[in-house]
């Protein structure tokens, strides 16, 4: 199959590439090789057999010269990150949401109508909650007066009470906190608009939190693995937030990579979302005792600080790309952390 990748030359879209090509896809990527992420400057070299087109996704005679002759899309091209300042705003607008709606806009000129969309697990906020009372909820907002005292666990936004934990479904309301967030779930929103026009089909790739090798030390995805292993590698303890108990699901880029390219060869029909992990949660305290024992390093050091705003839990339920796709994970928690660690600094 021909494929275009956009975003090909990032850090999921290397493996993503490296997976199509090994399923012997032939594959085009789009890349703007814009220089907050690849801001060492230099230009990336696709490997022998892959063409490159260098363009921005938000500009139509880009978007329709990557098209021609492709017969899918994968679009994983955005600007990634919290989206916490407001002046980020127009940017995540203007490269996800106007980015993705002139893709939309080429395919439907070319005819090609299968989409792989990589969208986030930011979509849902916090996700779901369990109140002993009320059951499954949307959890509340956590108060700062709350979170000065070490109460780090989000409210029933009926009674009050602490909530437990579960996995978050495919189903549950979203509810995006930031900018970025907001930008994942309006790409989804307009790839669903274009696929009711033109009959064409989408899945949307819910990815949680992407580790692997590759991953920038200066990026968003990075996050506090970087800055675990930079304290480890200086000999300091990493320092976690709060009481090291918030859950996530760390999922393995490799893994992002061969349920990507699972759902670019088998849906060819309909607006799929399907959940992106590895199934088993795992608290951030766990993954900094994970490097600090990779590393050899002392161990994390749990400080009680918080940020307003961070999501305490969210954790997927990937049972859905397993039933329908028949996807495994492969890669081990342990194994993949100690990968990490030993990834050459930079």
């Amino acid at each position: 199959m021909r494929v275009l990748l956009t975003g090909g030359a990032g850090f999921i879209g290397q493996h993503v590439l490296a997976r199509l090509l090994q399923r012997g896809h032939e594959v085009r990527v789009l890349d703007s090789l814009r220089p907050d992420v690849h801001r060492d400057g230099r230009d990336w070299a696709p490997p022998p057999g892959v063409e490159l087109q260098r363009g921005d996704v938000r500009d139509a005679r880009a978007c329709d010269a990557a098209l021609a002759g492709v017969e899918a899309v994968v679009h994983l091209a955005a600007k990634v990150g919290l989206g916490v300042d407001i002046a980020d705003m127009p940017d995540y607008a203007s490269s996800n949401d106007a980015g993705t709606g002139e893709l939309l806009a080429g395919m439907a000129r070319h005819g090609v109508s299968r989409l792989t969309i990589a969208s986030s697990m930011v979509v849902y906020g916090e996700g779901l909650g369990l109140c002993p009372e009320h059951g499954a909820v949307s959890p509340g907002p956590r108060l700062e007066a709350s979170l000065a005292a070490g109460d780090f666990e989000p409210p029933c936004p009926i009674c009050g009470q602490r909530l437990g934990t579960a996995l978050v479904g495919e189903s549950v309301a979203l509810d995006p906190r930031n900018a970025y967030a907001t930008s994942k779930m309006a790409q989804e929103f307009y790839a669903a608009n274009w696929a009711r026009v033109v009959g064409g089909s989408v899945a949307a790739m819910r990815y949680h939190n992407v580790y692997g090798p590759g991953m920038p030390r200066d990026t968003p995805y990075a996050g506090v693995a970087a800055i675990f292993t930079s304290a480890l590698r200086a000999g300091q303890a990493p320092r976690v937030f709060e009481d090291g108990g918030q859950r996530r699901d760390f999922v393995h880029v490799r893994d992002i990579a061969s349920a990507t390219v699972a759902a670019c060869e088998q849906v060819t029909e309909g607006v799929r979302a399907f959940n992106v992990g590895s199934g088993t949660p795992r608290s951030v305290g766990e993954m900094a005792r994970a490097l600090a024992l990779a590393l050899d390093g002392p161990a994390p050091v749990v400080t009680g600080q918080y940020r307003l705003g961070d999501v305490r839990h969210i954790t997927a339920d990937s049972a859905k790309l397993r039933r329908e796709l028949g996807w495994e994970p492969s890669v081990d928690f342990t194994e993949g952390m100690t990968e990490l660690a030993r990834q050459p600094a930079g």
